[in-house]
């Protein structure tokens, strides 16, 4: 990657050149994930929250033009200010972003993108995109399942969102030798449940037999992602009904509105927020907090 296109924070940079534990966040949660100043406030937390696991964060964004890793606080704060008037920005839209000098939040799979240019091999989010429901007919299918099939870089995350049809996400997942891993559970999250009704590939115990796993893959050279479902922790699970209703609430209005592409996460998330009384939001936030922490003791782990 031409270092006119890329900026590394000089602490992560370090980091990296040093083989110590660096952990990649994404950018989106900040300006389409979550209301001002709320989205700030736990993008920074989370960050503190990698400080005291052990490793180095690194927030990705493109600002400018550049993909950026490691934004700075300024950053975060302006993007969170911004917020969806910032362009969400996958694989399809980094070229005409980085040409046209534009700042734009990275999603999972441009994240991904990110973090394996400047050599990061973990990366921690809230949950991953995948097959939308009705995508038989739609052809809704997150450019995140792509990413994780061909960019060695390891996603912790709370499952797929609740959102999509996890079952199809899922095969999609085995179709494209992604490994999917439960942390000490054999089931896969579904993002505010701690089960889907779905089970991971494999149920992994510690970080380090995790980081022992990833090591192995790409050193045989097994090109791709892999895949870390982290239950939510229990005290802020939601109810399974509530969800559920929320969320076909939500979808119904969707369509309604006929919202679609890139709009409809931004779109469900804000409105489950709204049915939900604030209480999704609060899940968000701690099973993304939940994750970052797993994600650093996974690359502590990595790089002993």
């Amino acid at each position: 990657m031409p270092d006119h296109y890329l900026s590394i924070n000089p602490e992560v940079e370090a980091a990296i050149q040093d083989d110590q534990p660096v952990v990649a966040l994404e950018s989106t949660i900040i300006a389409h994930g979550m209301p001002f100043p709320k989205n700030a406030e736990t993008a920074l937390t989370v960050e503190q929250e990698i400080r005291k696991a052990g490793a180095i964060p690194a927030t990705i964004g493109v600002i400018n033009g550049k993909m950026t890793i490691g934004m700075s606080t300024d950053q975060i704060s302006d993007m969170g200010k911004s917020g969806q008037a910032v362009q969400k920005v996958s694989r399809r839209d980094l070229p005409y972003i980085i040409a046209t000098k534009l700042t734009g939040a990275t999603t999972v799979a441009s994240t991904m993108i990110g973090a394996s240019w400047a050599g990061i091999k973990i990366f921690a989010t809230g949950g991953i995109g995948g097959v939308h429901r009705g995508a038989e007919t739609t052809m809704d299918i997150s450019a995140d399942l792509e990413e994780l099939a061909k960019t060695n870089v390891a996603v912790v995350c709370a499952g797929a969102k609740s959102v999509l049809d996890i079952g199809l996400t899922l095969e999609y997942l085995e179709t494209k030798g992604v490994p999917v891993v439960g942390y000490q559970t054999k089931g896969f999250p579904a993002f505010y449940l701690r089960e889907s009704g779905f089970e991971a590939d494999f149920s992994i115990q510690t970080p380090g037999e995790i980081a022992n796993l990833l090591d192995i893959k790409w050193t045989i050279g097994l090109n791709g992602g892999v895949v870390i479902g982290n239950p939510i922790p229990r005290p802020f699970e939601m109810d399974k009904v509530t969800i559920d209703s929320a969320i076909e609430l939500a979808l119904t209005e969707c369509s309604q509105k006929e919202i679609t592409g890139k709009a409809v996460t931004p779109y469900l998330l804000e409105r489950i927020e709204q049915i939900t009384g604030g209480v999704s939001l609060e899940s968000n936030i701690q099973l993304v907090l939940n994750n970052a922490r797993l994600a650093a003791a996974i690359s502590v782990a990595f790089f002993q």
